[in-house]
């Protein structure tokens, strides 16, 4: 598997061609913006719209809905680790359990 490659913001190629897509950028403006051919812009369509294996965490989970702006505000920080921002919510979380420290997060005297 291929090295993820950060563009505009995003952990991967895929991730950034995904996002602009689902937010209407035409195919044409994708690939100028990345630097790359509007074929390649396609495929990573295409790769990015597979099925795959669930991870085990999905599988062994349950589903936790991220307000998209908070993803957004981990982004930078997930990249300088080569995550996801949303592996990086799950470590937080686990860390603040793992830790005993909700009270002290949260700020409050429940």
């Amino acid at each position: 598997m291929p090295t993820p490659i950060p563009t505009l913001g995003y952990a991967t190629r895929t991730e950034a061609v995904m996002a602009l897509t689902a937010k209407g950028v035409p195919a044409r403006t994708i690939a100028d913006r990345i630097g790359i051919t509007t074929g390649t812009v396609a495929a990573l369509r295409h790769s990015g719209a597979r099925k795959r294996r669930p991870r085990k965490s999905e599988i062994y989970g349950r589903t936790v809905v991220m307000p998209v702006d908070v993803l957004e505000a981990l982004r930078p920080h997930a990249l300088a680790r080569k995550i996801s921002p949303n592996e990086l919510a799950r470590r937080i979380v686990a860390s603040v359990v793992d830790d005993d420290i909700v009270t002290a997060v949260l700020d409050d005297d429940t």
